[in-house]
């Protein structure tokens, strides 16, 4: 394509761009959740508790929690396509170098780095997919993107698990790494270069962002999300110590979750298009539900499974937040946006650390649905303190009328 984008984009064009970008997050959620379906291979591999494994998990979130704004704000003066380029390139690299780790701390290393910029390209991403469509197919356009890493769930991580039993779990990242690299190829392809595209000053977006609503949408996606990665990171062994299958239903259960996964991606969308920001109180209280069942669920295959779709379609959580926050973060959006996957993968920090500390206090296997729940109600609880300083308010930032009140 050439460098110069057109005034108005095709259907086609859009629907290219979307592809491009979904391949993307594709990309980075079989990277990101691919170790939790291998974490028995893992530890086997470097001699490692499971436990362990989960801490390696926490590390790659940690990197996103750090690279994300870091990265959106050193970022703030390039063209988005390149600034998506460049990420992706890093990931893809990262990948590999996690495919080669020689140890534990080299592949602690490695992950931290590789999450680096995961957050940065998802945000910028989400604000090319809404700036292509009409305010009110915001939500939608931010889901079909997202579609990539919720089809991830389903397809991806699956086919990495089954990869990294059949070889060895660093076929896995090699598979992400290919992956990432053909993200840069379509990219490069389908999305044009728009020079008319507002850039910002750095500080100006650190200035913006500075808005209590902007934080607390963040400090929701941060504790009340924890409770899915809580489960989900755990699954394995929880499906072999518990549920008593064979590691070859591991690669099943782990597409159940993804089909929930791609289920509560569109209807989280299609939700916060109808209700606004009332959407997520409901989607976290669907989740503390989700999450007090799978306990009771795990004694056997025919219940366990239903039971991980549903705490799957808690990633409906995504584009709700994601969109609440392009909604109270004018002025700071790419930091924003980018700033969410911090958020999200604080909890996916939080949720192994606690769920570990429960395993290693002797609690079991299923005590993370509880643990998950008890985040899921917190972050309801901060849902209810951001809708009160809203309705106080009048207004939400921008001088717009607060929705549903």
């Amino acid at each position: 394509m050439t460098d110069q984008a057109p005034a108005r984009l095709s259907a086609r064009a859009i629907l290219l761009i979307e592809l491009a970008l979904a391949m993307g997050g594709f990309a980075i959620g079989t990277g990101e959740f691919a170790i939790m379906g291998l974490m028995p291979n893992v530890a086997q591999g470097l001699a490692i508790s499971e436990p362990q494994v989960g801490h390696v998990i926490s590390t790659y979130a940690l990197g996103v929690v750090v690279g994300a704004p870091i990265l959106a704000i050193l970022g703030a003066r390039l063209y988005r396509r390149h600034l998506l380029l460049w990420l992706m390139g890093f990931f893809a690299l990262g990948n590999f170098a996690s495919a080669l780790a020689p140890g534990y701390a080299s592949l602690m290393l490695a992950r931290f780095v590789t999450g680096l910029p995961h957050g940065a390209y998802f945000g910028v991403a989400m604000l090319v997919a809404a700036s292509m469509v009409a305010p009110d197919q915001r939500a939608k356009a931010v889901s079909r993107v997202l579609a990539g890493l919720t089809i991830a769930m389903l397809v991806g991580n699956p086919l990495a698990t089954w990869l990294g039993q059949w070889l060895s779990w660093r076929w896995a990242f090699g598979l992400v790494g290919l992956i990432a690299l053909l993200t840069v190829v379509l990219v490069a392809l389908f999305l044009p270069l728009d020079r008319s595209e507002e850039r910002h000053d750095p500080m100006h977006e650190v200035r913006a962002f500075n808005r209590p609503q902007v934080w607390l949408a963040l400090l929701i996606g941060s504790i009340g999300f924890a409770g899915m990665f809580c489960v989900f990171s755990y699954l394995a062994p929880t499906l072999l110590d518990v549920t008593g299958v064979g590691p070859q239903w591991i690669p099943v259960a782990l597409a159940a979750f993804g089909l929930g996964g791609i289920v509560g991606n569109l209807v989280g969308g299609w939700l916060f298009d109808r209700l606004q920001f009332r959407a997520v109180a409901w989607l976290l209280m669907w989740s503390t539900l989700v999450l007090l069942v799978f306990p009771l669920a795990t004694g056997s295959l025919w219940t366990i499974l239903p039971s991980v779709f549903a705490v799957g379609t808690m990633v409906s959580l995504a584009p709700a937040l994601q969109t609440r926050l392009m909604d109270v973060a004018t002025g700071a959006q790419t930091l924003a946006a980018a700033s969410n996957h911090s958020a999200f993968n604080i909890a996916n920090a939080l949720g192994p650390w606690l769920g570990g500390l429960a395993i290693s206090a002797g609690l079991g296997w299923t005590s993370t649905g509880y643990i998950g729940a008890a985040t899921a109600v917190c972050g309801l609880l901060v849902f209810g303190w951001s809708w009160r300083l809203e309705r106080r308010s009048g207004a939400q930032a921008g001088g717009t009328a607060p929705a549903g009140a």
